[in-house]
């Protein structure tokens, strides 16, 4: 069995994790996705910087 990177293992969880939504319940993530489309640039940096350091207090909580 070959060994596999951790940032190979991420990013493969990632992608699981994005998918559950649409797969799951497709009206509810085009909703969303569609709400996002309507915010301006500076609400989606916003959203993208809470979720960096969500992210990273995440892994900081679980390697510590």
């Amino acid at each position: 069995m070959a060994v596999t990177h951790p940032l190979w293992t991420a990013f493969a969880l990632v992608l699981v994790i994005e998918g559950l939504l649409p797969f799951a319940a497709p009206g509810i993530w085009r909703e969303a996705f569609r709400r996002m489309t309507t915010l301006s640039d500076g609400q989606l940096r916003f959203i993208g910087l809470a979720s960096i350091a969500a992210g990273v207090l995440s892994l900081v909580l679980v390697h510590a």
